[in-house]
């Protein structure tokens, strides 16, 4: 009896395969092995792909349960491969039904007594702070985008963003939701970036909830809601990686006052972003 070739898979593609659909090497190992022959036993699947007869048949099973693979009945039993394509198609499947499971959860949450306990908490600890005493460093330009957002959808008349060629696509892309809100809230959103023809499409999505003005060479990253809280970045997001971009956020009238002042006379003899583009 011939004994069934080993499959060899180069060490990168498995990394690759473990990484991007989330299963391990053996699970990588049988999968590939069963993608060779189209249909197959555990034991054969076992010699092809280098996996201990006694891991084969539950690894196997886990790979069924995942989409990955179909069990066909009878004796032996025997493993069906699925293409690609489809066992791509499976897991879309699965995340949406996941992550529409897991929103379900946290809008439940939203109205539970815990969330009410953890509100009253908050509120009180919030009544004990001096505002003018509360600075935050907040790293990440996700993390960054995501403090802009809450901010932006809080506010009750005034938006002024500053911000580089680079944010403003950025902010295209990552503050629609909020500016929504905003502009449904009547609040006055404005926003000033360097404009060039890379900023096209942002300046059009943008224009939409805020009035968009080019600040020519004039470069910098904060933002001022209310004319009571600022956020400003430290850093040029061109020269720094997004995980290590820093903002601080400072809830002190007095310099949020004082930039919120500047932003608007210097926004007063700005050109429109449309205007810049022509």
């Amino acid at each position: 009896m011939v004994k069934n070739q080993e499959l060899l898979i180069d060490r990168d593609l498995m990394q690759d395969l473990q990484k991007e659909f989330s299963i391990n090497e053996y699970e990588v190992k049988l999968w590939t092995a069963l993608l060779s022959r189209g249909v197959s036993t555990a034991g054969e699947l076992s010699d092809i792909g280098n996996v201990p007869r006694s891991r084969a048949y539950d690894v196997l099973e886990t790979l069924a349960k995942k989409g990955f693979v179909i069990k066909k009945v009878g004796k032996p039993l025997k493993f069906v491969a699925i293409a690609p394509s489809n066992v791509i198609e499976r897991l879309k499947r699965q995340v949406v039904k996941e992550s529409e499971s897991s929103i379900n959860k946290l809008e439940g949450l939203k109205k539970s007594k815990v969330i009410k306990e953890l509100n009253l908490l908050h509120t009180q600890g919030v009544e004990t702070i001096n505002p003018s005493e509360v600075s935050l460093a907040i790293t990440g330009q996700k993390n960054i985008l995501d403090h802009l957002s809450e901010q932006i959808m809080s506010a009750k008349s005034s938006v002024n963003l500053f911000t580089s060629s680079t944010g403003l696509i950025k902010k295209s892309e990552e503050l629609k939701k909020a500016l929504k809100v905003a502009k449904q809230n009547n609040v006055k959103v404005r926003i000033a970036a360097p404009i060039n023809k890379s900023c096209e499409d942002a300046v059009a999505s943008l224009s939409k909830y805020a009035e968009v003005k080019d600040s020519k060479d004039f470069n910098a990253r904060f933002s001022v809601i209310d004319g009571k809280a600022i956020t400003y970045m430290v850093l040029d997001n061109d020269q720094v990686h997004p995980k290590n971009d820093i903002g601080i956020h400072s809830n002190s009238p007095y310099f949020a006052k004082a930039m919120d002042k500047m932003f608007t006379q210097n926004f007063k003899g700005m050109k429109t972003a449309k205007a810049a583009l022509k």
